[in-house]
């Protein structure tokens, strides 16, 4: 408008052309106005910090260690190690995450090349016969001819508002995302192929107590069958005898039919078929040990918790998403320029007098669009606030599930000591019950329920044993697994002065009181 004032100002008096060009400035000004109308849509969310949340009594710094990526094998050694290995090397849900990361890889790619000026070439060669009612006389009109074109052609879009840096920002964060839920699938993975070996372990341990009561159980269903004979006992002593039998070896036939089931299940994880797990070594509980929370919860979880910081991820893209759709509003600047030959027929096409060539500037004014783009933002915010939502679930679900194995563990320990206990005065009782045996004051029927008794407390101790390494495993995860996102290079510049503190109370705490204990 203002190159078209200029052109009607030549032949145009001064005072004319004063009020053309006043009228060019306020027209391009109203223009510009018209672009910008996005006022009234923001977000309504803000992302949680850790000081939202009031953690001092219920995880308290203890001067443990985050754990790290060797805790496999502390659990169960080096086979459990080779395990995991195996599965993240097969299992299908890690190369599905795996294709994610490549897709995300693509579109960041993609949004860098926009920035870039686009060149093109083409060469078409098209035979047509030329119409006798038009301006091309014979022998053109009516005959054949063939259009020789080669061009070259190269266009720039000129990012004044940062469209293609916010497009590309936005890619960048969702590759972070995906390569940060790429590590969550990981320990997804790694923390429920512990637990099944764990559970492993103590099917077997639970069948192996099973067979030596069931043959205490034998030799006590004798004992009863002779002092039935005898007439010492009556026939109900004698059928309730063979109802415990019965009932051992269901018992025994059901820890069978588990440590099956759970091999399977291993070998799913693994990425491989059911034979797999037949070939799997008998694993033993792990060493029961202390746990001790580290120090600098909450706020170590923001780049420990690779869902967490997957989430945060999100948020940044969003937050890009919206700079993306604000510039819609703006106008659209781009250049473009092409240079070729054009003939019709080939005798002259490779001369210069086929030489064609142009350049110039297009602009695009977004003035009317009928609410398009107000909406096109709105679903931005929208998006934006979903994030922001879907993040502050995320650290509150990663508190709650650190809550939750605390407080588990805390009980655990408290049920370790009372079947300790329970399980020495079973073993002091069978102790007693032998001695009485050999002076002749109980006879052998006591010693082998007193055996029995012992079983049965090994058997609540195994189950003990095990949940606490299951909740062992379980605040591993629930710690981040070993995942770090500085390490990683995954952490978003939003959190990453944040972490950068923590680290240093970390380290400064960690010389003053050195830990003993951890995961």
């Amino acid at each position: 408008m203002i190159t078209l004032a200029t052109q009607l100002s030549r032949s145009l008096p001064k005072v004319q052309k004063a009020g053309i060009q006043r009228f060019a400035i306020c027209a391009a000004a109203v223009l510009l106005t018209a672009c910008a109308n996005y006022k009234g849509i923001e977000p309504s969310s803000h992302t949680n910090s850790p000081a939202d949340y009031a953690t001092t009594t219920s995880l308290p710094g203890q001067g443990g260690i985050w754990p790290d990526s060797s805790w496999v094998s502390t659990i169960g050694g080096a086979q459990l190690q080779q395990l995991t290995d195996e599965a993240v090397a097969n299992n299908p849900n890690l190369k599905v995450a795996a294709a994610r990361i490549a897709a995300a890889r693509a579109m960041t790619e993609a949004a860098g090349a926009a920035a870039k000026p686009q060149v093109g070439a083409g060469l078409s060669a098209t035979r047509e016969r030329f119409t006798e009612n038009t301006i091309y006389p014979p022998p053109y009109g009516g005959g054949y001819f063939t259009d020789y074109e080669l061009g070259i052609n190269a266009s720039y879009d000129f990012d004044f508002w940062g469209k293609h840096g916010a497009q590309l920002q936005s890619a960048l964060s969702q590759t972070k995302a995906a390569e940060a839920e790429d590590y969550a699938a990981r320990l997804m993975l790694t923390t429920s192929i512990a637990k099944a070996w764990v559970q492993l372990a103590r099917q077997y341990d639970q069948l192996d107590l099973s067979n030596q009561q069931l043959v205490l159980r034998d030799k006590l269903d004798s004992l009863t069958r002779q002092r039935f004979a005898a007439g010492l006992d009556t026939q109900s002593d004698n059928q309730q005898s063979r109802q415990q039998i019965a009932n051992l070896r269901a018992e025994q036939s059901q820890w069978t039919e588990a440590i099956a089931l759970t091999r399977n299940q291993i070998a799913a994880l693994i990425g491989k078929g059911p034979d797999r797990g037949l070939t799997l070594p008998r694993p033993s509980l792990p060493a029961d040990v202390n746990v001790a929370l580290p120090e600098q919860l909450p706020l170590g979880l923001l780049g420990r918790r690779a869902d967490i910081v997957a989430s945060r991820w999100q948020v940044e893209a969003a937050q890009s998403d919206i700079k993306v759709a604000k510039t819609e509003f703006y106008p659209d600047v781009n250049i473009s320029a092409m240079v070729g030959l054009s003939s019709l027929g080939f005798g002259n096409f490779l001369t210069k007098s086929s030489l064609v060539d142009g350049v110039g500037p297009a602009i695009h004014l977004p003035i009317f669009e009928g609410g398009a783009l107000r909406a096109q933002l709105k679903g931005r915010v929208a998006a934006y606030d979903s994030a922001v939502a879907t993040y502050n679930q995320a650290l509150n679900d990663a508190l709650h599930e650190v809550a939750d194995q605390v407080q588990s563990l805390r009980a655990a320990d408290v049920q370790k000591k009372n079947q300790q206990a329970a399980t020495e005065a079973a073993e002091r009782s069978l102790q007693l019950s032998q001695q009485r045996q050999q002076v002749g004051t109980v006879n052998m029927l006591q010693v082998v329920s007193s055996e029995m008794n012992v079983l049965a407390q090994r058997k609540q101790e195994i189950d003990t044993r095990a949940r606490r390494a299951d909740l062992r495993i379980g605040l591993i995860k629930a710690l981040g697994g070993g995942f770090d996102a500085n390490a990683e290079g995954l952490a978003p510049a939003a959190s990453a002065a944040n972490t950068d503190q923590q680290n240093k109370t970390i380290s400064s705490s960690s010389n003053t009181s050195p830990v003993t204990t951890g995961l």
